[in-house]
């Protein structure tokens, strides 16, 4: 009898484990879908639509973009954090490692409920001024913000580019004081006019301005020039260091993605951001596709979460 019971306890356990390996092979089984925690239309959704389509064939299963905005990205964050179809995707964003700082009431954390799949899309923010300024470099913000009277436009408080300013304040000595407005479209008719001395804003926005010479871009924020602004230093190069400041998009995936489902869904989106297609229509919503592995980006989101947290405590702000 106990020879008998082992035997067929090993042929259950043997079984278990078929079928849970042939589960995680043949995922994905249904559709997927990207949450994108904004509304249509801009840069993240856009990136979400052109991988999409790529994708899909590669998996072999439909993958369909919902929008979930509001809250800054909470409600669509929240709503993939709740998912427990093992088949939903979000498609996050800077926002995600800053919004644990301002809020202590957040339904989800960022490490526990989702799996990093890979980075997708990088876009600096700008430093920028009037055509007209007198500010023709950083070293002359630098030397002007010493004192108070410099002022930057920001899209509202606790958004990137109001940490932005008060990264650049810290590591420089400045005091240049932010002004909130709702979002960065509202920014630019201020910067345009000369009531703002200089904005930190996202490159997409500022490239037709700045083709027509009515801004003038003093540094980037990414660790390298951008390929669509070859002429302008990063703050680094400018003189100031440790002022990396850019939007960002990456895939994650929300509970339940079997560990060969992951996999699946790095080298797909690798796949998906070396084609044509896609880098076409990153360089339409002009941000830059940039490739990274899991654990790359599991290293890439501690970073980004530590020193904007440290930025947002250092400089006391606070949700509004």
């Amino acid at each position: 009898m106990t020879t008998i019971t082992r035997r067929a306890a090993l042929a259950l356990g043997g079984a278990a484990f078929a079928t849970r390996a042939h589960a995680q092979d043949s995922w994905p089984n249904r559709p997927l879908r990207i949450i994108v925690p904004f509304p249509p239309g801009g840069p993240a959704d856009g990136s979400a639509r052109a991988l999409a389509e790529v994708m899909s064939p590669a998996l072999g299963q439909p993958v369909v973009v919902e929008n979930r905005a509001g809250a800054g990205g909470v409600i669509g964050i929240t709503a993939a954090a709740q998912a427990t179809d093992g088949h939903t995707l979000l498609m996050g964003s800077t926002s995600m490692t800053v919004t644990p700082a301002l809020r202590a009431d957040l339904p989800y954390d960022i490490f526990r409920d989702f799996a990093p799949v890979g980075m997708v899309s990088a876009q600096p923010l700008v430093l920028v001024v009037p055509a007209n300024s007198p500010l023709r470099d950083v070293a002359a913000v630098v030397a002007a913000g010493k004192n108070p009277g410099l002022n930057s436009g920001t899209s509202g408080n606790g958004t990137l580019s109001h940490l932005a300013i008060e990264l650049f304040n810290a590591r420089t000595g400045t005091q240049i004081s932010p002004v909130a407005y709702r979002g960065e479209s509202a920014i630019v008719p201020d910067l345009l006019n000369a009531t703002l001395s200089m904005g930190f804003l996202n490159l997409p926005i500022l490239l037709p301005l700045l083709a027509e010479g009515k801004l003038r871009a003093l540094a980037v924020g990414s660790p390298q020039r951008s390929d669509r602004l070859p002429t302008v230093p990063t703050f680094a190069e400018a003189g100031v260091q440790g002022m990396e400041a850019q939007g960002w998009a990456a895939l994650l995936a929300a509970k339940g993605v079997p560990e060969a489902g992951l996999a699946k869904l790095e080298a797909a989106l690798q796949t998906a951001l070396r084609s044509e297609p896609v880098k076409a229509r990153f360089a339409a919503f002009g941000v830059t596709p940039v490739i990274s592995t899991r654990a790359g980006l599991a290293q890439y989101l501690r970073e980004e979460y530590e020193r904007w947290g440290e930025v947002v405590r250092s400089r006391g702000i606070r949700a509004q």
